[in-house]
């Protein structure tokens, strides 16, 4: 029997609105209120309403066969709860099924795991974890880390924090010749994780390649897709993907609702197949092997690594800059200024900065509020100078001795 393990990230930024040197805002309020709200009306309209709707109705009819896990980050669950109480409101339906696992995270999406400095990575994960379990009674045993970031520390890390298991992309780089099709676990000398490992051409076929002119697959019906399933070798396949794929990225007219509505049935109709989720594979399954991986992996772009965030000065800087705030916002014990600074640690900043070539950059575009990536990174700066100038003022009312932000050791490059 192979299981089919689906798995959706859910996240929504806090994008700054346009923030001029010359002219701050007088609280550290960099926020765009009403296109965030506008996106999120959108995507709850297209996306996770629906969706929710679709999954809630398939657990029921496939008498509870029908398995699904996400990860909510916690800025999207400030948002929804501020502005969409309806969406988490939807979530917590799901919850109640029994059949729906919600995975922990950081908080703020953030890339504080390629810190040199663990503390910050594990103030967040702590935080969403209490968060998860507030919201939905369940208390998150697996984790998933940003964007499925992964390296032999973080594993450590989230190890040491109590967890399970954890996901990530089945990275050529990982696997070399071995299939992500199984468990594995971390290399490190007692590090008792699970890892299950995104199969990215599935994940793909439906994430990316589902509506895309020309693909030589099309069109993708859930009765093909769950032949391709079956011919599968390996104990898991997991599906690892953006919830948005249903009715944002890939629109209703294409037909991925009736496909995601299909796919029960005809798993059901395999007697090689079934749903799992990811405790569940870490109940039933052993490791078959190990993973090693000295530099980071993600799901991003075609290298598969931190190169969406960290590929060029621009984004270095930033996020350098990020980490010198550290001390000084620490110091000063505003809560304000700590939440401006975490949500500005949000991934998607840097993700906007990005100047690859032709392919991942036109999906790097798709995302980005910015007509170039050298009007995010001024927007982007502009913010950060911002908050570090009101964290030294705020030092010198509070008559504390000013801390000079050092630089941190330099951020760890795309390997």
């Amino acid at each position: 029997m192979t299981s089919i393990c689906l798995y959706f990230q859910v996240h929504q930024p806090r994008r700054l609105r346009r923030i001029q040197s010359f002219k701050p805002p007088t609280e550290p309020d960099y926020w765009d209120a009403e296109e965030n709200e506008r996106i999120l009306d959108r995507a709850a309209e297209k996306c996770y309403l629906p969706a929710n709707e679709t999954i809630r109705d398939l657990i029921h009819e496939t008498d509870g066969r029908f398995k699904v896990a996400f990860s909510l980050s916690g800025v999207f669950l400030d948002q929804a709860r501020r502005h969409r109480p309806d969406v988490l409101a939807s979530f917590r339906e799901l919850a109640r099924t029994g059949n729906v696992e919600f995975l922990a995270e950081t908080y703020y999406h953030s890339l504080a795991g390629l810190w040199d400095e663990g503390t910050e990575f594990e103030a967040q994960v702590r935080r969403h974890g209490e968060a998860i379990e507030r919201e939905f009674g369940h208390e998150p045993t697996v984790f998933r880390n940003t964007e499925l970031i992964y390296d032999d520390r973080i594993a450590d890390q989230v190890d040491g924090l109590g967890y399970e298991a954890i996901l990530t992309e089945g990275s050529d780089r990982l696997l070399g010749w071995r299939s992500p099709n199984h468990l594995y676990e971390p290399q490190s000398e007692g590090n008792d994780l699970s890892v299950l490992l995104k199969n990215y051409q599935l994940s793909d076929d439906v994430a990316f390649r589902f509506s895309t002119p020309g693909w030589s697959e099309q069109p993708l019906t859930a009765d093909k897709f769950t032949a391709w399933l079956d011919e599968t070798p390996g104990e898991t396949i997991n599906l690892f993907m953006d919830y948005e794929t249903f009715g944002e990225h890939q629109w209703p007219q294409t037909g991925i609702f009736d496909f995601l509505e299909a796919l029960p049935r005809h798993v059901d109709e395999r007697s090689g197949l079934s749903f799992a989720s990811p405790s569940e594979l870490v109940d039933e399954l052993d490791p078959v092997g190990t993973i090693e991986a000295p530099q980071a992996v993600s799901w991003a772009d075609q290298e598969r690594d931190v190169s969406a965030w960290l590929h060029n000065k621009m984004q270095q800087e930033c996020f350098a800059e990020l980490q010198r705030l550290e001390p000084l916002v620490h110091a000063v014990g505003d809560r304000d200024l700590m939440q401006a600074w975490r949500l500005l640690q949000t991934s998607d900043h840097l993700y906007y900065c990005s100047t690859k070539g032709y392919g991942d950059q036109e999906i790097h575009e798709y995302f980005s509020p910015y007509d170039s990536p050298y009007v995010a990174y001024i927007n982007f700066m502009n913010a950060l100078g911002d908050l570090k100038e009101k964290a030294r003022r705020r030092l010198r009312e509070q008559g504390e001795t000013e801390i000079e932000a050092t630089a941190p050791a330099q951020a760890p490059l795309p390997g």
